[in-house]
């Protein structure tokens, strides 16, 4: 028996595939479990940057004070005005999972806004395509999206050799069960 067990059904992020569709934006208010705080010198800007070129919704503000915004369930992102924002991009990095088919239109929209400041598609050793943005307020942003899983595929043997086993597919891809 192992310790994991399958809980997509409490992710909002779709199976990986090439007819993976995203969720909607999500409007709920609930407890976040999880969430960043990105202090900037230009709300308004910072809005402009984050819902035209990263897809995510204004959910509520308290004028000149706090920008809530948001994507997907559980990804949570709250602008706070500042009088002074760090100029240099920080080690930290934020990451948000999306579908392939967000990839390209999310890079050209933030490349329309900045076209130096985005990086990629980049295909990764974990079997992901991500691509990089740096936000006005200096934020290393990456959205992911999962490749679908091949058995047969360097991505597939990348995965085992971390110890991640894949999805059975006799199962359609879940694990539950497993020993």
């Amino acid at each position: 028996m192992n310790d994991y067990y399958d809980a997509f059904e409490i992710s909002p992020v779709p199976p990986p595939g090439p007819d993976a569709v995203p969720p909607a934006h999500y409007r709920g208010i609930y407890g976040m479990p999880a969430f960043v705080t990105i202090p900037t010198t230009d709300l308004d800007a910072s809005v402009a940057f984050w819902t035209r070129g990263l897809d995510f919704i204004e959910l509520f503000r308290t004028p000149g004070r706090v920008v809530h915004l948001r994507r997907w369930a559980f990804q949570d992102v709250l602008l706070v005005r500042a009088d002074v924002v760090q100029e240099q991009v920080p080690a930290m990095t934020v990451s948000f999972s999306c579908v392939m088919d967000q990839i390209e239109p999310i890079a050209a929209a933030c490349r329309a806004l900045d076209p130096d400041r985005v990086q990629g598609p980049t295909d990764t050793f974990w079997n992901t395509r991500d691509i990089e943005m740096i936000t006005p307020e200096n934020v290393r942003v990456v959205f992911t999206a999962a490749k679908p899983y091949v058995p047969e595929s360097q991505g597939a043997q990348n995965l085992a050799a971390m110890g991640i086993t894949g999805p059975a597919v006799a199962d359609g891809g879940h694990n539950e069960g497993d020993d």
